[in-house]
């Protein structure tokens, strides 16, 4: 009788543990998904908005938005090990400061490095710009761990992970909780698009690995009911 009982509590917290992994593997897919609509709506059906008004907002949902500004004198901020196919570089964020907003994030699009990973000496963006992208928040991070930057140069700074406290107060600037995924159409930047899974799982492999933590539950528990029912010789 006692072994029996331990089994089924070890059978029990291993069914809870699958099971909690499995909700937040739906958990995730559901945000992600919901992401992707928003932009598939805003995308199809929004006018942009004016990006001095929505930098001074608190918020971090999606928003198309225009306006014009500068990029301020700071240095280029360039995110590590961001994969594009097979090839690997970094993504690269200025810091843009628009006309009658609030300073924040660009990001101006990725760059490969050579296999020495030696970073490119990037040149300021000088003067008077109107831009226009995606208002996003800013990439998922996983676990920080580590400082979030490093300054290779006083004019580049490779990232670790997208920080915006951090960097706030590393750079002495306020920054926006959105960053702006600049709009491939305009001049400026490097290679890029708008797709907000970069680097990331989709929602259907998060739905996947949901249904395979939930499978493990349910053989956790069939085992644990033919180990229990089990007649000893």
């Amino acid at each position: 009788m006692k072994s029996k009982l331990l089994l089924w509590l070890f059978a029990l917290a291993l069914i809870a543990g699958f099971s909690s992994l499995g909700r937040w593997q739906l958990h995730r897919a559901a945000e992600k998904q919901s992401l992707l609509d928003q932009q598939t709506q805003l995308l199809a059906t929004s006018a942009p908005q004016s990006l001095a008004e929505l930098s001074r907002q608190s918020e971090t949902r999606l928003a198309s938005v225009e306006g014009r500004g500068r990029f301020a004198d700071a240095p280029a901020l360039l995110l590590d090990n961001q994969r594009r196919g097979d090839a690997v570089g970094v993504h690269v964020y200025r810091v843009f400061q628009p006309f009658g907003g609030r300073a924040l994030l660009v990001d101006l699009g990725w760059l490969q490095l050579p296999p020495d990973r030696k970073l490119p000496t990037l040149a300021p963006i000088i003067g008077e710009q109107r831009i226009g992208g995606l208002l996003t928040p800013p990439p998922a991070s996983g676990l920080a761990l580590g400082p979030a930057y490093t300054q290779s140069t006083p004019q580049q700074w490779l990232l670790i992970r997208v920080d915006l406290a951090a960097l706030s107060q590393a750079l002495h600037v306020d920054l926006a909780p959105r960053v702006l995924r600049l709009d491939p159409k305009l001049p400026i930047g490097y290679t890029r698009d708008l797709d907000l899974l970069t680097n990331t799982l989709p929602p259907e492999r998060h739905r996947g690995y949901a249904v395979q933590w939930f499978g493990l539950a349910f053989a956790t528990l069939i085992t644990a009911l033919f180990l229990s029912l089990r007649r000893r010789p």
